[in-house]
């Protein structure tokens, strides 16, 4: 790995992630919109930690997004109506933001005590 991608992150990420946010942008409107809105809950919940997991999980959110789109299916005939009960699932596997700084604020007290 060199230096810039050290700093910046890998190049094949990047391109990966334009090519998602591409077809995101290619959704009609309400799918695009959800698509928005279940990304800003999964960042602001504590998002996976590792681009595969991410990768994989958007991945899979625009491949049902597309196929609901083709067939002319509301976002909810898909999520279901507790569109944040349906993250959550898509997720409760994964390692969280927020579980690695439960276990560093756990780790830090520990040390100290």
């Amino acid at each position: 790995m060199s230096i810039f991608e050290k700093m910046i992150g890998s190049m094949d990420d990047k391109r990966e992630w334009r090519a998602m946010e591409a077809r995101a942008k290619a959704l009609p409107g309400e799918y695009q919109s959800a698509y928005k809105a279940i990304q800003k809950y999964m960042w602001t919940t504590g998002g996976p930690t590792d681009w595969k997991d991410t990768k994989r999980i958007f991945d899979g959110i625009l491949d049902l997004f597309e196929y609901g789109s083709a067939e002319n299916k509301k976002v909810t005939d898909l999520t279901g109506d507790d569109v944040a009960a349906f993250c959550d699932d898509l997720m409760k596997d994964e390692k969280s933001w927020q579980d690695q700084y439960r276990k560093k604020l756990n780790d830090k007290i520990g040390r100290s005590g």
